[in-house]
């Protein structure tokens, strides 16, 4: 008897050890699926707030800047907008430096090149004004392109063309008022304070000026000065740069339209 009952005890712990066990790996399951649902949500919170940042972030990042931008004084804004424009153009403008460097190879003396750098500096300060008081409303679509074969044009004259020609001050002109659309597009990202947003707008256009004269400078004392009087010069330096500079402004060209 006592074996017997010993025995009903084993079976009936045995199977309650069971019931727990079966219980246990249910609730288990229950949970796991419940913390699983949460995670799954959150990762849809999460990846839905991450996209709304990307979109919106850009915009919000230059709220705040030109909300700093406010609180300057006309004087610290207009030097910070000297560095931007400074800056546009030396280190972060290679097609603007490729394009100033396409003007400076053809005919490597300073008077020839700065007259052609005055034309395009009143084009695009024509062009720059008017984007940024919206009178005027381009495209980058449209711009960049643009911009990128008036490189290859200006490069390409350079390897056909043997000598400087009068009509090129007219087209750096008319190139010139499509790369101030372009600096505009540039400087509508970057937002001008109202307060001082002439005074803003003038400094820019005085930094970008102050990048292509050094890269004139820089340009003439590496080679003009050196070799641009010698018989080697067109065939050794200008040919190859002008073609691969062709070459580059080809690409962006197809890269800006595609």
């Amino acid at each position: 008897m006592k074996l017997c009952a010993f025995f009903f005890v084993y079976l009936c712990g045995k199977n309650q050890s069971h019931h727990s066990y079966v219980h246990y790996r249910t609730t288990l399951t229950i949970n796991m699926q419940e913390s699983a649902n949460k995670n799954r949500s959150f990762i849809s919170k999460a990846a839905g707030i991450l996209i709304l940042l990307i979109l919106v972030a850009p915009r919000l990042l230059a709220h705040d800047v030109v909300g700093e931008l406010e609180t300057m004084s006309k004087t610290d804004a207009a030097i910070l907008y000297l560095k931007l424009g400074y800056k546009h153009i030396l280190p972060l403008g290679l097609d603007h430096i490729l394009f100033v460097l396409s003007l400076f190879l053809l005919s490597p003396k300073l008077k020839p090149v700065l007259w052609q750098a005055t034309a395009f500096t009143v084009a695009h300060s024509v062009t720059l004004g008017l984007a940024m008081y919206h009178v005027i409303t381009p495209s980058p679509q449209i711009v960049e392109p643009i911009i990128a074969l008036s490189i290859m044009y200006v490069a390409l004259e350079n390897i056909f063309s043997p000598k400087l020609k009068p009509s090129r001050i007219g087209i750096v002109f008319l190139f010139g008022l499509v790369h101030g659309m372009g600096f505009a597009n540039a400087l509508g990202q970057l937002g001008l304070p109202q307060n001082a947003y002439l005074s803003s707008l003038i400094m820019f256009n005085v930094g970008v000026e102050l990048g292509q004269l050094t890269v004139i400078l820089a340009a003439f004392f590496l080679f003009g000065k050196w070799f641009g009087q010698k018989p080697y010069y067109r065939k050794a330096i200008v040919i190859p740069l002008s073609v691969a500079i062709t070459i580059i402004a080809a690409y962006w060209t197809f890269v800006r339209i595609f």
